[in-house]
């Protein structure tokens, strides 16, 4: 061995090295996971928690992207062994210099430093891919609402936000599905916590805020959630037994998006309060936008808080 590698060996045991409690939020995309990490970042302050997201290893530009056989969605599209590198160092307390992926214009920026600030949440179409990437993580959710919710919050978002015409947004959701079969929706199978925002029947009226179904895998310790079920909590949320994608049984809570906003307050409250966070509870959890908010989405949101402040503990 030469003495340069002796040397640098040396100051790698020498580097002090912590352990960052990690959240990976995997879907494919227009699921909500933006939104799902945003709520949870203004809960605890920009000081306590960090995000990012893996399509900014995105290889290619939009530009260069329209010679290509294939989509963002395709592996060869990113570099997913660089986020791998990335997400082991940020795991151990260690700063990256992060690429930049400009969604609006759909450009590669100046790389950025990221440094670990408490906990780190990363989210994005690759953070589950492998088995490498899924390893740096305490706690895992894949978002899986059904196809036509997905569908219909892509084409809103990517013509009001992105530039593109519905007709653009359809075709390019068709040349993406079977990328997304092969490469996104496996990594469901991986996930400690999958959750769906749907409608609660089929039935239902479409003007009725969506409902959650968060499934509650035994990869990981859960909360004992007891507290919550009640009469009087009824209208708002139940835990029951049902078959995961694979036949086995899984709980699966469903919080319900109909119910009274006096019920879901004091759900939010009961899980807060479980926290040990002497704060009141944040109005930013369940906020969709500036005029829009949901009451499962909060649930979920502080489902996952929980989590990452039983991570840190563990640490």
């Amino acid at each position: 061995m030469s003495h340069r590698m002796a040397m640098i060996q040396k100051a790698n045991r020498e580097r002090p090295l912590t352990h960052t409690p990690m959240l990976a939020i995997a879907g494919d995309s227009a699921v909500g996971k933006t939104t799902l990490t945003r709520g949870l970042v203004e809960a605890l302050g920009v000081e306590n928690i960090r995000s990012f997201c893996t399509d900014d290893y995105h290889r290619y530009d939009r530009i260069e992207r329209k010679a290509l056989p294939f989509t963002p969605l395709h592996p060869e599209c990113n570099y997913l062994q660089i986020m791998e590198q990335h997400l082991q160092l940020v795991a151990m307390g260690q700063p990256i210099l992060k690429p930049v992926y400009d969604h609006h214009h759909g450009t590669l920026e100046r790389p950025e430093l990221f440094e670990p600030s408490g906990f780190v949440v990363v989210e994005g179409l690759f953070p589950l891919w492998s088995k490498l990437s899924r390893a740096c993580f305490d706690v895992t959710v894949y978002l899986d609402p059904p196809e036509s919710i997905r569908r219909a919050w892509k084409v809103k978002r990517d013509v009001s936000q992105r530039g593109y015409t519905e007709e653009q947004v359809l075709a390019d959701l068709d040349k993406r599905e079977p990328e997304s079969a092969a490469y996104i929706r496996p990594q469901r199978a991986y996930a400690d916590i999958v959750i769906s925002f749907g409608r609660a029947h089929a039935d239902e009226d479409p003007n009725t805020p969506l409902s959650a179904s968060i499934l509650l895998r035994p990869t990981i310790d859960h909360p004992d959630l007891t507290y919550l079920l009640s009469s009087d909590t009824r209208e708002a949320i139940h835990l029951k037994l049902i078959r995961d994608d694979d036949g086995k049984p899984v709980d699966a809570l469903h919080v319900h998006g109909h119910a009274p906003a006096e019920v879901a307050q004091e759900v939010k409250m009961e899980i807060w309060s479980k926290l040990g966070i002497d704060e009141p509870l944040p109005d930013s959890l369940g906020r969709i936008s500036d005029d829009q908010k949901s009451e499962p989405l909060a649930v979920a949101q502080l489902y996952l808080l929980y989590h990452l402040l039983q991570a840190s503990a563990s640490a």
